[in-house]
């Protein structure tokens, strides 16, 4: 549910409805949400996981979770611990309701050979681009196979001498018989099994046959008595083909109902797409920042409440459409603007040496956590003579609607003093390398005394109380708003994705930072501390958003 407001009623909730009111499915409700462990799950992932979670929970069923493990040579472990982990993450729970297709494979294994004995299946000894170039098209039928006639005793050996292991890979299939001139070309005598010489994660070398995916989906659903069967629009010319095997086999039989896939622009989710920018180095693994994964959402500084949020925003619809992105960074700002510690980073210091403060004198001055929740309270911050400011907040010649610091000009410091700036330093080169300013001692807090005003306020911290940290900065992994455009998608890498500032300095609160909280760095963004045993002892905060899409101007410019 959105937790922003009250949840409105989808189609797919109209239908559940229905169901309720006419007693089908006794009034229950039961859904499930069924990964394939072959890769780590993304933003589009998300949308599924709340709504099928959702769902259940809001009409008082079940879900679970079930990965559908039917193909060893693409999954592994890996993905199995980090689907549960960001399930968990995003606030769901499959209690004691965690299943794999490889946990039935010896009930689909008999339902076949149940559709075999009723002459509905035969093995055969056609390659796959052999089954391939027989198909037809959409508008020339298919050829039928020279071994669609054999004898059910004779099918019924050579399935079993497939199970046992008795071909080699790509050998024979196990075909359904349908029509090979059916308008759905998913209808023409679809593979049902392959023979492959495979370990698995689950069931080792147990198995040298792997059932088809549209031949486990349905049963697994059957065999777990799965009222609704929520399932994304390409999955809408399979549902002919999930409902005519579980109607030959007579067994029970949910209802797949399908919606439209989230995509989202300057973005790419597809696993196999993004498994490529893994493989070739493009990002630093599936969890990188950049990622629309769940895990590299989590590590760029995402709350599970922004992405719940955004799932219910988008809502469920039955036609395909590309949501903004700036939509889920927005209600990212929106949730972590209520409840993000604020605290002061210096990203790219400049050091300012405060000439008419007492060397060697620190104060501890009181800051607000965040002005949105009056329950956070306040911290201290550490103050002293030679403080660190952003070096943009510094022009020696600066135009006339600068506000912030220069020669000669007074601002102030955020919870501190005003300072005045006397004198710059430079190097050799003509750089800037510190500023000597005055303080007025009776604007303690940020205020004068005497009423005056000042219109810059700048964030800074103590030199010698700093926290060296690294600080990266993401932008979108894409320069197109549809990064298929012009072909390959790789050609539409955005060069600048990530900038790294190698030498920022924190406010000495932040020395036990914790790394499930993301922080508001102020006037800089939200970020989030890095796991330090990835990162060894270095410190690194990824900015998980800007405080204000400025993308938008961007794309506003370059057009």
């Amino acid at each position: 549910m959105n937790e922003r407001q009250k949840e409105p009623v989808n189609f797919i909730q109209k239908i559940i409805n229905d169901d309720n009111e006419s007693g089908k499915w006794g009034k229950r409700v039961h859904t499930r949400f069924p990964p394939e462990p072959n890769g780590y799950l993304h933003i589009g992932h998300a949308k599924s996981i709340c709504l099928n979670f959702g769902l259940a929970k809001n009409n008082g069923g079940l879900c679970n979770l079930r990965f559908d493990d039917t193909n060893p040579l693409k999954e592994d472990d890996e993905y199995v611990q980090t689907i549960k982990e960001d399930v968990r993450w995003l606030g769901f729970d499959w209690e004691d309701r965690l299943y794999f297709a490889s946990d039935y494979f010896q009930q689909l294994y008999d339902h076949a050979v149940s559709l075999i004995e009723k002459g509905l299946a035969y093995v055969c000894d056609l390659s796959s681009e052999e089954i391939r170039k027989t198909r037809g098209t959409l508008t020339v039928s298919g050829e039928e196979s020279p071994y669609r006639e054999r004898s059910i005793e004779k099918n019924l050996d050579l399935f079993s001498r497939m199970r046992v292991g008795e071909f080699p890979n790509g050998a024979r299939t196990l075909r359904a018989k349908i029509d090979m001139s059916h308008s759905n070309l998913n209808m023409r005598d679809p593979v049902i099994y392959r023979i492959l010489h495979a370990s698995h994660h689950n069931t080792g070398n147990n198995w040298c046959i792997y059932p088809m995916y549209d031949w486990a989906h349905g049963l697994e659903d059957s065999i777990e008595k799965i009222t609704h069967s929520i399932c994304t629009l390409e999955f809408e010319d399979h549902r002919p083909l999930y409902d005519w095997y579980l109607d030959k086999l007579g067994v029970y039989h949910p209802q797949q109902i399908e919606f439209a896939r989230l995509n989202l622009n300057y973005t790419v989710v597809s696993k196999r797409k993004l498994k490529r920018l893994v493989d070739e180095g493009i990002v630093d693994g599936w969890d990188d920042p950049r990622m629309p994964t769940i895990s590299g959402m989590r590590r760029r500084g995402y709350t599970p409440r922004s992405i719940r949020n955004f799932a219910e925003d988008v809502g469920v619809t039955k036609r395909d459409t590309v949501v903004d992105i700036a939509r889920l960074e927005n209600l990212l700002r929106e949730d972590l603007n209520k409840r993000a510690p604020r605290v002061m980073a210096v990203l790219d210091p400049l050091k300012v040496i405060i000439t008419n403060y007492p060397k060697g004198q620190v104060e501890e001055l009181d800051a607000i956590n965040n002005p949105e929740d009056p329950q956070a309270g306040k911290r201290k911050i550490t103050f002293s003579s030679e403080i660190y400011i952003e070096r943009a907040d510094f022009m020696e010649d600066p135009p006339k609607k600068f506000f912030r610091l220069g020669p000669g000009r007074e601002v102030r410091l955020r919870y501190a003093y005003f300072i005045t700036c006397n004198e710059v330093v430079k190097d050799n080169d003509g750089n800037v390398t510190a500023i000597f300013c005055s303080y007025d001692p009776e604007t303690k807090g940020g205020s004068a005394s005497d009423g005056r005003k000042v219109k810059g306020t700048l964030h800074w911290v103590s030199v010698e109380h700093a926290i060296d940290a690294e600080v990266r900065l993401y932008d979108r992994l894409f320069i197109k708003e549809n990064p298929e455009e012009g072909g390959d998608f790789m050609e539409n890498l955005n060069p600048h994705s990530l900038r790294s500032l190698p030498n920022a300095k924190l406010e000495n609160s932040m020395k036990n930072a914790e790394t499930d909280i993301t922080y508001q760095f102020e006037r800089q963004g939200y970020f989030k501390k890095e796991n330090q045993k990835s990162m060894q002892a270095k410190i690194v905060y990824n900015r998980a958003v800007s405080l204000r899409d400025s993308w938008a101007k961007v794309v506003k410019q370059q057009k």
